[in-house]
């Protein structure tokens, strides 16, 4: 059949479709005739019945209508497409199935073969056509198939049938289809016709899924057969690094298939060609193609994890891009590094060279740990995480790498800080030193060894020396030294010298300690000894062999002969040991000490290495603490997880930074509240131990050794921590039993513990009341008995711990039970009293603290809390009296003494006055809270029950008043406004207010008795002058002041002279917290006053500056106090010397910038005061200020806005000083392009003021920090203008100087004189002598008339200016409410200022 064959034209595979249509030279086949879409179905049916007849050649007669159904696909009909797919596969399969028998036929004719190679060549040019096209409209198909839903089509048979086609294909290429071309190589172009299609496939962006991954190793055998089989290396190296140009998913699919390459078909020359190709791009040109870089990037790190050994020989040409701009690439050749390190360079049996590629890897990789991009750093330390985990960090490269991570906590970008925290935690994790890296338990090992190696040392110096050097040569070499010790053994001598050096008992051991002095060259110690020895050991030799005219050269002769062995004595007592040892060191081999020094050296350098590594671990310690309140939530969580695993390897610095994290519990961010749950979750509540009575033991001890020496604050937060603990059942009832046998001292335990256990019990109480409640007698009894009342810390304690018992009243709003009380006749009621009333005659200073909590402890938990507290205060006042008495009847006898107070008619110990004082205090205040919140609550409650059973009455004959409903209109319609309760909240809170201001300080009542006396303490300082009475006393004065405004008003003036000219620190802190408190409670009272707290900032006491940050702090965030100008007092803060203080106004700052544009609004006015002179304000020190008060300006209109502000400010400014300072804020702000303009509108505000070199440099390095930030071509015209105005501005002024200089007598102004600052920054306290010195603030209408009535002021030198109109009037500024803006209520409140901060 085949030779009947008609010959037919030769097929050239075409390089556009269109070349098929065009007439060639003779011999080619040409398409004759293009078919309409219409005559294509027939013409299939025709080429399927000619195929069944004469098989895969019947496409030399039928090439024609399949052409024309590729040059028509848009317009052919599904079915017709898919039949002609499935046509044509058949076509191939049947032709791939026969080649074989007509490759092996050696008698194939030549027109055989050409027919053969023609209908291969046809038949895979429509396969693939037809699949290209397929895969075109998947494509196009896919990127609609979110916008509509798609029908079945061809779409999904195409990709049912891809991957057959695909392995149909590669099982053609399978054969050796030289053959067909008469042996020779292939033609390139049937090759990529072949390989075009699975280039196509991979283009599909979904290629990359799941679902596809058979197809995706279709394409990768099928690419795999071609290279192999058919030299399509070259083709390949440029197809795959044009598409990773391109296309960014096929990067991990060419890294896989690269990878199998390599492994399956030994194609690892490929590699090479690949990462030769990307290597020689240019670095420059890749940072201008994103899309290039991305898919370069992830092609070298996908490969390096795959094939890590082949990428390491080819690293050299992709070294090029780490100085490049683009840092994807960067991180992309480091990945690599980094994956080579820990799969190929990684163990102790390296050879030379090897180890030498991995040192300079390391290197490479630590230099970029400083890249000057974020992304880099934190890759790379990331990268460092990697190899630590994977212990392919060599330890001698340790100490370099943590000394890295280290510096990278103090990086701005906050990715590098939480990826160092993860490198120094892996670190710490790996470590292959110790479990414990304590510096002080690694010291003394280390100390030890370096000794013992250096004795070593010296033994083998002397071994390896003693053949060539005699000991009378070393003894020649030392003659100088030891003949000057000796002469000064006759000058005086250092004290302790004769007690250190003693004679032994014997002359051997006498000899042996001169001999080691002298081996040590300690020649003066050893002379001293000698001649003492000669003394001591008289007639006895070698003392007596040897004497000499002159004692020196007795001496001399004496140490001479010792250190070179010819002393006779010596050798005359041991004869033989000389000979002995001299041939045991020839028996022994010197190998053998060489080997134990070598291994001592090893055993110091881990030590040293141990020691250095928990030195840079201890200094990460406070960097990172400081990191746990930083704003990125990712960051706090890794500075928490940082701590757990320090504390779990033992360093004792730890501790410090798991206190510091207790209180993130009230973070609101949950992850970080979370964090710190589990991480004291890990540290305490997984205890090691054997039993389950061991681990609570354990635990408890734990946990007490936190709350030895903790704050209040921080036994809060633990409190939070263990009561969320106790909620989740997650503390084993094995511990609560173990703390109440230490209470009760079932367990033997300290005091201290005892203490703690008390303390834990509370704590566990909040999550469960009836840990507590169920063993309340045991409390009582145990906790209040007689023989413990001496014990008022522990007392206190169980106050603290029943006080759990009692419901928070916020909480119980809206709900109708009624509050937990006990009765008035509850033995824990009679216990306190009769504890406070014994302790009361006692002088320990535990006491008010314990009657504090005792007093708080009876109002909250009994009924009638008022007649109990009133039984207290008169048996102790009875107390009082009594001991009065008793000294009255013995002044006679006895003076004054400093422990007693007199007015000249009677004395007090002071301590019992100081109880009583601090015992009317508490009681006061507690009975304001009692009625403010208990009762104020308990009425409600009473009134929302009256209202319920009234609503249920109603709805029982609702059904009978339905038809009269219309009358009671207005009163259901107060009902449903809530009217009705708003006026019944009003009345109760009325009945309140009227029993404080009218009760409970008339002559009726017992604090009435007290008012005198504490008058009487508070306005005599001279009289009672003991620090802690007039604390108590000015304390007490504060809260009595909390009952009733009338005496507040009345004694305000005294509470605000006290805090100002009292001498005491305690005093005026004490008066501070309760002018803060009498704000809020009485605002309008106080409101004058402000001035005088704000003073208080300013005070030399850091004590009392601390307490006036944190009550100025809770006022103005609180919108109690208005803040303008005298915030300023704030900020001057920030450059405390005591670190508290300056954490206070840095919490203040960065609370405040979250009241919307607070500080934006604030900053003009705290410019204008601290540059101003008189503040005595040094320069450096207001730079910091600004700095930290510009980090919250982040908007771009706030910065534009005070561009400009502080151009205009400079026309208004009168000092060198201050233009300095005004151009300094200018470099803070990051110019935008508007600002640059702002800057260009207002040149003619600050030219003038250009001659000053340190405006013009400010100036400068705004305008250079502009332009490193990059900005359009025309926005740097007008930088570069704008810098010419300033220089020429700068030189004119420059010029101007010089001629004013040379040409007038007039001098130049010289710059403000500064003050001095220091301890004079601190205002000294005065002593006023006239009452008018201190005149309370008159109210503000009266203050406003008596002002216009006078003339207006002068206007002062230095302008200041509001933060938000450049006008503002003096009004304006004052600190005073208008009466419009004056609350109405006078009970605890809140008000916002009607100028509230925008």
């Amino acid at each position: 059949m085949l030779g009947a064959m008609v010959e037919v034209p030769e097929f050239h595979l075409p390089l556009a479709p269109a070349d098929l249509l065009r007439e060639g030279s003779s011999g080619r086949y040409a398409v004759q005739e293009v078919l309409p879409v219409r005559d294509l179905p027939p013409a299939l049916t025709a080429f399927r019945t000619a195929f069944r007849a004469r098989g895969a050649l019947a496409v030399l007669q039928h090439f024609d209508p399949l052409y024309s159904l590729l040059h028509h696909f848009r317009a052919v009909g599904t079915a017709v497409k898919e039949d002609a797919l499935e046509l044509m596969m058949h076509v191939v399969s049947h032709h791939s199935n026969e080649l074989p028998a007509i490759l092996g036929d050696s008698g194939l004719s030549h027109a055989d073969r050409t027919a053969h190679l023609n209908a291969l060549k046809m038949n895979c040019y429509l396969l693939t056509g037809l699949m290209d096209a397929f895969e075109m409209e998947t494509c196009k198909s896919g990127l609609l198939e979110n916008k509509k839903n798609r029908t079945k089509s061809s779409g999904s048979l195409w990709e049912e049938e891809r991957e057959p086609l695909l392995r149909l294909l590669t099982q053609l290429l399978q054969l050796d289809l030289r053959q067909l071309w008469g042996g020779s190589v292939v033609e390139e172009e049937f090759v990529s016709l072949m390989t075009g299609s699975s280039y196509h496939i991979l283009e599909n962006p979904g290629i990359g899924l799941q679902k596809y991954r058979a197809t995706r190793e279709a394409v990768i055998h099928l690419l795999a057969a071609a290279l192999v089989h058919y030299d399509h290396m070259f083709n390949a190296t440029l197809k795959i690094t044009q598409m990773l140009q391109h296309f960014e998913h096929v990067a991990p699919v060419f890294a896989q298939a690269v990878s199998l390459w390599v492994k399956e078909y030994g194609l690892k020359s490929l590699v090479g060609e690949l990462l030769r190709e990307v290597g020689q791009k240019c670095p420059q040109d890749l940072a201008h193609d994103a899309s290039a870089i991305k898919g370069y990037a992830v092609f070298i790190t996908e490969l390096a994890e795959q094939i890590p050994a082949l990428v390491l020989s080819n690293m050299s040409v992709l070294l090029r891009h780490l100085d490049g701009e683009s840092y994807m690439m960067r991180n992309a050749i480091l990945t690599a590094m980094a994956e080579v390190l820990v799969q190929v360079l990684n163990g102790d049996q390296l050879e030379e060279a090897a180890r030498g590629t991995r040192d300079q890897f390391l290197t490479m990789l630590q230099a970029h740990v400083c890249d000057i991009n974020g992304f880099v750093r934190s890759r790379v330390l990331q990268l460092f995480t990697r190899i630590v985990q994977c212990k392919a960090l060599p330890l001698t490269q340790f100490q370099s790498v943590a000394s890295l991570a280290v510096g990278r906590l103090k990086d701005k970008a906050v990715v590098v800080v939480k990826n160092a925290i993860q490198l120094l935690i892996a670190f710490l994790s790996n470590n292959p030193f110790s479990c414990k890296l304590s510096c002080t338990d690694l010291s003394e090992p280390l100390k030890k060894e370096v000794q013992k190696l250096q004795e070593m040392r010296d033994r083998s110096r002397s071994v390896a020396v003693g053949p060539v050097i005699t000991p009378e040569e070393e003894w020649e070499a030392m003659l100088p030294e030891v003949g000057a010790a000796i002469q000064q053994l006759f000058q005086p001598l250092q004290e302790g010298e004769e007690e250190v050096l003693e004679v032994e008992e014997t002359v051997e051991s006498t000899l042996e300690q001169i001999t080691g002095l002298l081996r040590k060259l300690n020649y003066k110690s050893a002379a001293r000894l000698t001649q003492k020895a000669l003394c001591r050991f008289q007639g006895k030799e070698p003392f007596s062999s040897l004497m000499e005219e002159n004692e020196d050269a007795t001496i001399l002769g004496v140490l001479k002969r010792l250190y070179t062995g010819s002393c006779p004595g010596k050798n005359s007592e041991d004869p033989p040991h000389g000979n002995s040892s001299l041939e045991n060191e020839e028996a022994v081999p010197q190998e053998q000490p060489q080997t134990e020094l070598v291994k001592q050296e090893m055993l110091v350098q881990y030590l040293q290495d141990a020691y250095n590594f928990s030195v840079k671990i201890t200094e990460a310690l406070s960097l990172i603490s400081k990191l746990m309140y930083a704003n990125c939530v990712s960051v706090v969580q890794e500075a928490i997880e940082f701590f757990v695993t320090v504390s779990q390897f033992g360093v004792p610095e730890a501790l410090t930074g798991v206190r510091r994290m207790l209180p993130l519990i009230w973070s609101k961010e949950p992850g970080i509240k979370e964090a710190v749950l589990n991480a004291y979750r890990r540290l305490y509540l997984s205890p090691s131990g054997d039993s389950e009575r061991a681990r609570a033991q354990r635990l408890v001890h734990s946990l007490s050794l936190i709350m030895v020496d903790a704050s209040l604050g921080t036994i809060q937060c633990l409190e939070e921590i263990i009561s969320e603990f106790v909620q989740k059942d997650e503390i084993k009832p094995a511990v609560i039993q173990l703390l109440w046998e230490q209470f009760t001292e079932k367990s033997q335990c300290s005091s201290l513990e005892r203490r703690a256990a008390v303390m834990l019990l509370g704590m566990m109480a909040r999550g469960k009341p009836e840990i507590i409640g169920s063993n309340l007698d045991v409390l009582v009894t145990v906790g209040l008995s007689e023989k413990l009342c001496e014990d008022c810390r522990l007392a206190q304690e169980v106050c603290n711990a029943i006080s759990k018992l009692a419901r928070n009243p916020k909480q119980a709003l809206g709900k109708n039970s009624a509050p937990f009380r006990l009765p008035q006749d509850h033995m824990l009621f009679g216990c306190l009293s009769e504890t406070v009333s014994k302790g009361f005659a006692q002088p320990s200073c535990h006491w008010i603290p314990f009657m504090e909590a005792a007093v708080t402890l009876i109002y909250q938990l009994a009924e009638g809390a008022e007649e109990i507290c009133a039984h207290i205060l008169q048996v102790c006042s009875q107390q009082a009296l009594e001991k009065l008495k008793e000294d009255d009847g013995q002044k006679a006898d006895e003076g004054d003494s400093p422990s007693r107070v007199s007015d000249g008619a009677s004395s007090l110990p002071t301590f019992l006055l100081m109880h009583l004082v601090s015992l009317v205090g508490q009681v006061a205040l507690q009975q304001v809270a009692y009625l403010e919140v208990s009762v104020s609550a308990e009425l409600r409650r009473r009134r929302m029950l009256r209202e319920e059973e009234k609503t249920k009455k109603h709805s029982d004959s609702s059904t009978k008043k339905q038809r009269s409903q219309s009358t009671g209109n207005e009163t259901t319609m107060d009902e449903e406004l809530g009217l009705v309760g708003a006026t019944a909240d009003d009345t109760e809170a009325e009945l309140i207010r009227s029993i404080c201001e009218t009760e409970l300080l008339d002559g009726k009542h017992l604090f009435s008795a007290f008012v005198p006396l504490l008058l009487k303490i508070c306005n005599n300082p001279g009289l009672y002058s003991d620090a802690g009475l007039s604390a108590a006393a000015a304390l007490t004065l504060g809260k009595v002041c909390m009952i009733s405004s009338e005496f507040c008003d009345s004694h305000l003036r005294l509470l605000f002279t006290m805090m100002e000219k009292s001498s005491l620190p305690a005093v005026r802190s004490n008066l501070l917290i309760a002018a803060g408190d009498l704000a809020i409670r009485f605002p309008n009272l106080v409101e004058p006053w402000t001035s005088h707290l704000y003073a208080r900032l300013r005070d030399p006491c850091p004590s009392v500056r601390w307490m006036a940050g944190l009550v100025m702090t809770h006022l103005i965030l609180k919108d109690m106090v208005k803040v303008k100008g005298q915030v300023s007092e704030m900020a001057v803060l920030l450059i405390d010397p005591e670190e508290a203080i300056m954490r206070v106004a840095q919490n203040f700052f960065s609370e405040l910038s979250n009241k919307g544009n607070a500080i934006y609004n604030l900053l003009p006015d705290i410019i204008s005061h601290l540059s101003d002179p008189n503040c005595s304000i040094e320069e450096e020190s207001f730079h910091t200020i600004m700095r930290h008060l510009f980090s919250y300006i982040t908007k771009d209109k706030q910065t534009e806005s005070l561009v400009e502000k502080l151009c205009q400010r400079f026309r208004t400014a009168r000092t060198e000083r201050q233009y300095r300072d005004l151009s300094y804020c200018l470099t803070l702000l990051p110019i935008s392009e508007r600002g640059l303009h702002k800057l260009q509108d207002n040149f003619d505000c600050f030219a003038d003021k250009l001659q000053d070199p340190a405006v013009y440099s400010c100036f400068q390095t705004v305008l250079a920090r502009f332009c490193r930030a990059g900005s359009k071509p025309e926005t740097k015209v007008l930088a570069e203008e704008l810098e010419q105005k300033l220089s020429a501005a700068h030189n004119r002024g420059l010029d101007s100087t010089e001629t004013c200089q040379k040409g007038s007598a007039t001098p130049m102004p010289e710059p403000a004189k500064r003050k001095p600052t220091g301890s004079s920054r601190r205002q000294p306290l005065r002593t006023a002598t006239r009452d008018e010195d201190f005149v309370t603030p008159q109210p503000r209408t009266l203050r406003n008339h008596q002002r216009a009535k006078k003339h207006p002021l002068p206007k002062k030198a230095i302008i200041t200016f509001s933060s938000d109109e450049e006008n503002s009037s003096e009004d304006e500024l004052s600190a005073e409410l208008r009466e419009e803006e004056t609350p109405t209520k006078t009970t605890p409140i809140t008000r916002s200022s009607a100028r509230r901060l925008r």
